[in-house]
Parts: structure tokens; sequence; C-alpha cells
């Protein structure tokens, strides 16, 4: 059997109404917002993996919470789910001049380039800072500083090179280091550190999330080759030194 779109609609109603189910009549806009950022992470993650059946499962997970608001805010006298469709239809038509309207366009920069100005102008933005600003702070905060970093680019406030731009993490770090020293302003220290990093990733072409996820799987292979050496020869990490520990690691890297 198949189902569309409106069989979602109404399932997610039969469970908020009489005789549905207790846990989903229970929810609330606050109380599903964890819920709406797991599945965007998951439905990414499916989308990594290349398969298919798996994306159609998480976009599927990702599909319901935005349904599930829907009713609630339906539910609440708020807005529904065609007022949800009809805001992100009317905004791409805004945003896409260039196939609805007269406008033209030579390349997706400039495509890119009026959606910008475009959301500047329905967000009444007047000003880069302004722009800035609206960037979401619950973005992760690598995605978020990459945005900041790619608005100021825009009016020219910018390196031209990854190597520029890694002189100043090599300036930030001395300034840690002092911190780390002196035991003072070491989060503000910590904090220009990342940035910096975040700014030589962009210039690089390098998504910084993607590039830190991968460091991250990477020590956790590493990891366990280490910790699965030390079992093979009768060994836990707690009883070894870090010196040891370190030649595992070395090994592991071959």
């Amino acid at each position: 059997m198949r189902y569309d779109f409106q069989d979602l609609i109404d399932i997610i109603a039969r469970l908020r109404g009489e005789g549905g189910c207790p846990w989903d009549a229970e929810q609330t806009h606050e109380s599903l917002k964890k819920n709406m950022i797991e599945e965007a992470y998951e439905a990414t993650e499916a989308i990594d993996s290349g398969n298919g059946a798996k994306m159609a499962d998480e976009l599927g997970d990702l599909l319901l919470q935005i349904v599930f608001h829907a009713q609630i805010g339906k539910e609440d006298n708020a807005f529904t789910i065609d007022d949800v469709t009809t805001a992100v239809c009317e905004k791409m038509i805004r945003r896409h001049p260039h196939v609805f309207a007269d406008v033209t366009v030579e390349n997706s920069d400039e495509v890119l380039a009026n959606w910008e100005e475009i959301k500047k102008k329905e967000n009444g933005q007047k000003s880069t800072t302004e722009s800035m600003q609206s960037v979401s702070r619950y973005l992760p905060a690598l995605m978020r500083a990459a945005k900041v970093q790619s608005k100021a680019a825009k009016v020219g406030f910018d390196w031209t090179k990854p190597q520029e731009a890694l002189e100043k993490v090599r300036e930030e770090a001395d300034e840690l280091s002092a911190a780390l020293s002196d035991n003072t302003n070491i989060i503000e220290e910590i904090g220009d550190l990342l940035f910096a990093a975040v700014n030589v990733a962009r210039l690089a072409g390098v998504d910084a999330e993607e590039a830190l996820t991968a460091a991250t799987e990477k020590f956790i292979r590493r990891f366990s080759f280490v910790e699965n050496a030390a079992q093979n020869a009768g060994r836990t990490l707690s009883d070894m030194t870090l010196e040891e520990m370190d030649g595992l690691w070395n090994q592991s890297k071959k």
C-alpha cells in the first residue's frame, strides 16, 4: 500500500485527536525541538550513506516533524500546513526571479548573489552587520562561523588565500598559549583560534563541519586500534603509560 502527503497529515491529526496516542497528544513545539534537530542530522547521515531506502526513511522522519508542528499550529489557531507550503512556495518564487520573472543571470554565482540580496530585503536588513546577526545562533558553531565570515567576504573583508588566514591561526595559537600560562581569557582565546581555523577551511573550499567530523571518525578508528592492540597484548589502557599508548597510536597511522 502506498501513502501520500495527505495521509500523513490525517495520521498525525488522528494521533493528536480524541482516542489517539497520549504521548503524541502531549507534545508541544518546545518539546519537539530536539527531535527536529536529531532527525535533520539523521537525514544528513542517510544522504551520505547513498542508500536510497535509508534516505526515504529518514527524510520521512524529518517530514513527520514538520507535519507534527503544523498540526499543533492548527490546533492553536496559529497556522496550518497550507500556511507552511504557501510560505515556502512564495519564497522560492520571489528568490528565483530568473525563473519566475524577467531577471537574467549568467551562472550559479549570480543566482546566489541575487538570493542574498532578496533575502536581505525580505528581512529588512540594511547592513552587513544585520545580515550577520540574522544567521541563526542555533546552527552548529563551525557552520555559523563560516556563514558569518562569508558575509564579511562579500564586502571585501577577507583574505585572498588560505595561507594568509593560516598566519592568523598561528597568531591565535600564540595568544592561547599565553592565556593558558596566565590562566586568563582562555575561553575567549580558544574561540578565536577555532574561528581562525574555520577561516582557513572556508578559503580552502573545505566545509569545517565535515572536516571535523572526518577527523573525529579518524580518531575513533585509531583509538580502536590502540585499544584492540592493548587487549591482544593482555593489557588495559588504564594500566599503560601514555608513552606506550602513543607508540600504539603511531602504529595505527600506518
